[in-house]
C-alpha cells in the first residue's frame, strides 16, 4: 500500500441496520435512510451512493485533465454512473459503467479526457483490477 503524505479530508459516517437501515455523517451534512436495492424501502442503497461518488469526483478528474490539456470543459458536463450489484455462485461483486457527456467536445477529445480522468480520478483507483468498468462517451 502506497504511503500517503498528507490527508486533505476524511469522511465520516455511522451506519446502522445495514442495507435496511440509516447512515449520518458526522457532520450531519449526510443523513440517509438505507433500503435494499428492489426492496420496497423508501431509503437509497449503497450502490446509488457509490455512483454519485464516483460521478462526482470523475467530473472534479476530468476538470483537473482539461486544465493540463488547456481544454475548456462544458458548463453542461455530466457523468451517468451505473453501478451493478451482482450474484455469481453466491459471490456477490460490483461492475460499473460511466456514460461520460462532454457536449460541444470533439469525440477524440472527449475520449482523451475520460480517459485521462479515468487514471487520476480516486474512485477509478480504488476500483482498477478489482471491479469490471467500462467508460463510454455518450
Amino acid at each position: 500500500m502506497t504511503q500517503l503524505k498528507k490527508v486533505l479530508y476524511t469522511g465520516k459516517t455511522h451506519t446502522a441496520g445495514g442495507r435496511d437501515g440509516a447512515s449520518r455523517s458526522s457532520d450531519g451534512r449526510l443523513d440517509v435512510k438505507l433500503s435494499a436495492p428492489g426492496s420496497s424501502g423508501t431509503g437509497t442503497n449503497p450502490e446509488q451512493l457509490f455512483a454519485a461518488g464516483w460521478s462526482a469526483c470523475f467530473i472534479g478528474a476530468m476538470r483537473r485533465a482539461a486544465a493540463s490539456m488547456k481544454i475548456a470543459l462544458p458548463a453542461d458536463t455530466a457523468v451517468d454512473a451505473e453501478v451493478d450489484l451482482c450474484v455469481s455462485d453466491d459471490a456477490y461483486s460490483l461492475q460499473a459503467r460511466l456514460n461520460v457527456s462532454l457536449p460541444g467536445v470533439e469525440r477524440e477529445v472527449a475520449e482523451a479526457l475520460a480517459n485521462a480522468a479515468h487514471q487520476i480520478c480516486p474512485y477509478s483507483k480504488a476500483t482498477r483490477g478489482n471491479i469490471d468498468v467500462v467508460i463510454n462517451v455518450v
